[in-house]
C-alpha cells in the first residue's frame, strides 16, 4: 500500500515488473483476471455468505485501485459502475491492478435493505473490522484486509438513503494530498471535504495508507443512467491521472467547489410536519430568500403553510425525495458558492438553456 504524504504515488509506467495479486486462498497473475466469490460469513444454516470480487491484473506495473459499492445493500448505482468498469472495459493496456467489490453487503443486497439484516447493523461504520468481534466487524475485516489494504487508492460509491436523492458529488478529506488529487481527478463539480465518520471505508482506508474517497449519486433503489455514465466519466479521469490507462484523459467539470467549512453548508430541516410541495430539486442553485418548499397540513389551509427558504446562496446537493416529513426531518442539503463559482455555473447554465432550446429538448437533469 502507500502512504498518503506530499509525494504522489509511484503510479505510472516505469521499469518495474508486474506482479500477482494474492488474498488469503489465491492469486491472480499479471495479465490474468478472476471473478471470485469470496466467504466473508456464514448464515444461520451455516451457509457460506459470498461477495463477487472481480480482480484485474495488468501485464504492466501500476497502481492497485479498488471500486467499491453496496456497502449499504439497497445503494445501486454504484453496483452498475463498477460492473461496467469491470467487464465492459478494455483493460488490455492495464497499468496495474483492478479490485472490484460491486455487492459488499451481500446479505442487504439480498434483502434489499440498507444495513446489514443480521441485529441492523451499518457495514460502513465498521471498517477496518476486527476478528473475533461483531458479525459485521467480521466481514469488514475479511473485505478490508484482503482486498483493500493490498491496494494504493480506491473509490467507493454510494446513494443516498431512502427518501432523499443527492446530485453527484465527491467526499473526500482534503487535507490529504493524494486524496485531495484523487477528489479532484474525479471531476465532480462539488467536493465535500471532511474525512468521514468513523468507521466508513473511505475514512479508515485513508488512515490505513490507502488514499479513498466517496462518491455520492442519486437515490437507492434504482439505476440511473444519467448519473452511472457521469461516474464512469470521472472513473476513467482517475486512470488517467494515476496512469492506469494511458490513452484516456483526465476531465475538467467546467467548474469545482470544494465545501470545507461547515459555515458553507447545512441540512435544512422541516419545523412542522405535514405534506412537502418541492419547489427545487438536487443540483439547483437557489438564492438567498427563494422559496425551496412549503409544508401544509391534509386540508392545505392557507394559514398553515410553512415556506422555506433558502438561508444563504447555493446549491441544493441532496433533496428530500419522500414528500412527508416529521418536525425535524431533512428537506435538503444546502451547499454555499464563491461569487466566482457562481458566475460559472449561472453561465453553464444559460449556455446549456441555450443549446436545450436550440434542440428542442426535455428539461437539463444537472443532478446528473
Amino acid at each position: 500500500m502507500s502512504d498518503v504524504t506530499d509525494e504522489p504515488p509511484d503510479d505510472g509506467p516505469s521499469d518495474r515488473t508486474a506482479e500477482p495479486f494474492t488474498y488469503n486462498g489465491g492469486r491472480v497473475d499479471p495479465g490474468e483476471s478472476a471473478n471470485i466469490r469470496y466467504g466473508i460469513s456464514e448464515t444461520y444454516l451455516g451457509d457460506p455468505v459470498r461477495i463477487p470480487v472481480t480482480v484485474v491484473n495488468g501485464e504492466r506495473p501500476g497502481p492497485t485501485v479498488f471500486l467499491s459499492a453496496a456497502a449499504h445493500g439497497d445503494e445501486l448505482n454504484g453496483i452498475e459502475v463498477v460492473r461496467e468498469v469491470a467487464h465492459d472495459w478494455d483493460h488490455s493496456e492495464l497499468h496495474g491492478t483492478l479490485i472490484c467489490l460491486p455487492v459488499m453487503n451481500v446479505p442487504g443486497f439480498l434483502a434489499q435493505e440498507r444495513y446489514l439484516p443480521i441485529y441492523d447493523r451499518d457495514l460502513n461504520r465498521s471498517f477496518p473490522g476486527r476478528e473475533g468481534s461483531t458479525s459485521a466487524r467480521r466481514m469488514a475485516y475479511q473485505i478490508f484486509t484482503n482486498f483493500i489494504e493490498p491496494c494504493d487508492l480506491g473509490i467507493d460509491f454510494h446513494t443516498s438513503t431512502r427518501g432523499r436523492t443527492n446530485m453527484l458529488h465527491v467526499r473526500a478529506n482534503m487535507e490529504e494530498p493524494t486524496v485531495g488529487r484523487l477528489a479532484k481527478a474525479f471531476s465532480s463539480n462539488v467536493i465535500i471535504a471532511g474525512e468521514g465518520p468513523s468507521g466508513t471505508l473511505r475514512r479508515e482506508a485513508t488512515l490505513a495508507g490507502i488514499p479513498t474517497i466517496t462518491v455520492e449519486m442519486g437515490e437507492a433503489h434504482r439505476f440511473q443512467r444519467r448519473l452511472i455514465d457521469r461516474a464512469l466519466t470521472g472513473v476513467a479521469s482517475v486512470f488517467a491521472e494515476f496512469g492506469c490507462h494511458l490513452d484516456s484523459s483526465v476531465h475538467w467539470p467546467g467548474w469545482r467547489t470544494i465545501i470545507d467549512d461547515d459555515n458553507e453548508k447545512t441540512w435544512i430541516r422541516a419545523d412542522a410536519g405535514g405534506i412537502v410541495d418541492m419547489k427545487r430539486g438536487r443540483g439547483e442553485f437557489v438564492r438567498e430568500g427563494e422559496t425551496i418548499c412549503t409544508i401544509t397540513n391534509p386540508f392545505k389551509e392557507e394559514d398553515d403553510i410553512v415556506t422555506v427558504e433558502a438561508p444563504f446562496t447555493g446549491l441544493i446537493v441532496g433533496v428530500l425525495e419522500n414528500p412527508v416529513v416529521y418536525p425535524g426531518n431533512p428537506l435538503c442539503h444546502l451547499v454555499g458558492l464563491s461569487p466566482d463559482t457562481r458566475t460559472a455555473l449561472e453561465r453553464e447554465r444559460t449556455t446549456a438553456s441555450s443549446r436545450s432550446e436550440l434542440r428542442s429538448a426535455g428539461p437539463d437533469d444537472y443532478g446528473a
